[in-house]
């Protein structure tokens, strides 16, 4: 009868066993998919956010024809919202778009092959469009950011998004 008994628990023990090494593998799959270090970068809300910051200050080429200063990014989206020129007779809104392009090559490339597969900047004034820049493809996956402020009672919004 003893032997029953001995028999019983091994059974068990070993059963109990088993059941904890399955429960062990399980949960290493599960968390070596969850920890997979994936090739794709993901773009955070922050990021985006002080790229807008960044480039409004940023220094254009064009010129003021009153004082003779390099406009930064925030002040030439006012003069094209106004449709001046520029010193060089090139119009402000021109001056923006060239400026933003080569901005956004330098710090959003993008590509099948990269990370960033497309990128598209909107910047509006009450609502009339100023510029937008379409680029790449757009996916599922997008991160993005708006940045507005007002000058003279006019509403910019400028709208940053980035497709991955």
């Amino acid at each position: 009868m003893m032997d029953k008994i001995k028999k019983k628990a091994q059974e068990e023990m070993v059963g109990f066993a088993l059941i904890i090494i399955i429960v062990s593998i399980v949960l290493l799959v599960f968390l070596s998919i969850a920890l997979k270090n994936n090739d794709r970068e993901t773009v955070e809300s922050y990021e985006i956010e002080s790229f807008i910051q960044a480039f409004l200050q940023h220094t254009s080429e064009c010129r003021r024809a009153d004082n003779l200063d390099f406009l930064s990014i925030q002040r030439l989206i006012f003069s094209c919202d106004k449709e001046d020129l520029c010193l060089d007779g090139q119009k402000t809104c021109d001056a923006l778009n060239e400026t933003l392009i080569e901005i956004m090559d330098e710090s959003w490339k993008y590509g099948s092959d990269r990370p960033i597969k497309g990128r598209q900047l909107e910047i509006l004034s009450d609502g009339k469009e100023l510029l937008f820049i379409d680029e790449g493809n757009k996916t599922l996956n997008s991160m993005g950011s708006v940045q507005d402020f007002f000058r003279s009672g006019s509403e910019i919004i400028i709208n940053f998004v980035v497709y991955y």
